[in-house]
């Protein structure tokens, strides 16, 4: 479970990460021209997508500061993955996937 928890987590982490700094870089995502699904929530707030690459380089970060927290056994690092989790929900179809899968596991190897 924590392999799988770990592969989830640094997809959504390299990705954002990668993916942010591509942009700040090439004033466009990695991909098609026109971002995903994700791309119209911040699209209703009239906020300008191309210059979002800080926030995904921060949320890649912190996405393997909690892979790190994990395989250390800090003892933050529950209330942590389940915060950046609901926090990454916005990040659709694959953020969004990968973060309700890893919130099931931790809730799941919470109780057994």
């Amino acid at each position: 479970m924590k392999a799988l928890i770990t592969v989830l987590g640094l997809l959504n982490g390299s990705y954002m990460l990668l993916d942010g700094v591509f942009v700040m870089v090439k004033g466009k995502f990695i991909g098609p021209e026109k971002p995903g699904p994700w791309a119209n929530i911040f699209y209703k707030l009239n906020i300008n997508v191309f210059k979002l690459g800080p926030l995904f380089i921060v949320f890649g970060l912190l996405w393997l500061t909690w892979l790190y927290s994990l395989w250390s056994n800090q003892n933050w690092n529950y209330a942590f993955g389940l915060t950046l989790s609901i926090l990454t929900l916005w990040y659709l179809p694959v953020g969004t996937l990968f973060s309700l899968i890893i919130m099931g596991l931790l809730f799941f190897a919470k109780l057994g």
